[in-house]
């Protein structure tokens, strides 16, 4: 079989993380097809359409069809400088997470109580969820206070045409080890909760707690895979870069 035009166009051997980072709109594709973009988003193209049998050129064509469309610079991550893809990261993902990770758990701990005897998975969904929000705690700590700002200090020796101190070096390659570890832990335990309750489907006999909190986890993992992607795919390689 030729290579098609599509695929003469790309390298299927891009990841979906450069896919994605290139142009964020790309993002709904992936999503489309349950493909991880950020967690996993170093796999190869050709490697994720073996594994979820789609055709490479179909997939290829959606995306082309995306990104016909105007792009709005605002999305354009990969074009922003380093200390300010940090802040915007803090102002934004840091915000959301620190406003909501205690509600989420607390509510999923009362649907426990109350549902856990006819929904035994939501039992396991506010164990999860309680450990996600404690490591999630220690990680943006971490971030914020040893990584970031060691990355920004090492960009502003960078525009000036000196070199990173070999303080900040070590610490930046050492959070990257940590922090890409701590994010493949997260996104397996939310995807753990997303297959525990069936994609958040509200069963019949669920209250208005029950429907608010399986609401709230969708939309945490949907915050979770934009900063995971903006850090994994974005901001982790031009740190490693300094």
């Amino acid at each position: 079989m030729q290579e098609s035009t599509l695929q003469a166009n790309y390298s299927l051997n891009i990841t979906i993380g450069e896919i994605v980072a290139a142009d964020y709109r790309t993002a709904k594709v992936f999503e489309t097809h349950g493909i991880d973009f950020c967690c996993g988003g170093k796999v190869a193209l050709s490697a994720i359409c073996q594994e979820k049998g789609i055709n490479p050129d179909a997939l290829l064509w959606e995306i082309e069809e995306i990104k016909r469309e105007q792009i709005d610079r605002s999305q354009n991550y990969t074009s922003w400088e380093l200390p300010f893809l940090v802040d915007y990261i803090v102002n934004t993902h840091h915000a959301y997470l620190k406003e909501n990770d205690v509600k989420i758990a607390i509510y999923a701990r009362k649907i426990a109580e109350v549902h856990g005897a006819h929904h035994p998975e939501v039992v396991e969904i506010a164990t999860i969820f309680e450990k996600i929000a404690a490591d999630m705690a220690a990680h943006l700590r971490e971030e914020e206070e040893v990584f970031f700002p060691a990355i920004k200090r090492a960009d502003a020796e960078r525009k000036t045409g000196n070199a990173a101190s070999e303080g900040d070096c070590n610490v930046i390659k050492d959070s990257l080890e940590q922090l890409s570890r701590e994010h493949k832990e997260i996104g397996d335990a939310i995807h753990a909760i997303r297959h525990l309750s069936k994609d958040y489907a509200i069963p019949k006999d669920s209250c208005n707690t029950f429907m608010i909190t399986y609401k709230k986890l969708k939309e945490f993992e949907d915050d979770l895979h934009k900063h995971v992607h903006l850090e994994n795919n974005i901001l982790f390689p031009k740190a490693s870069q300094l």
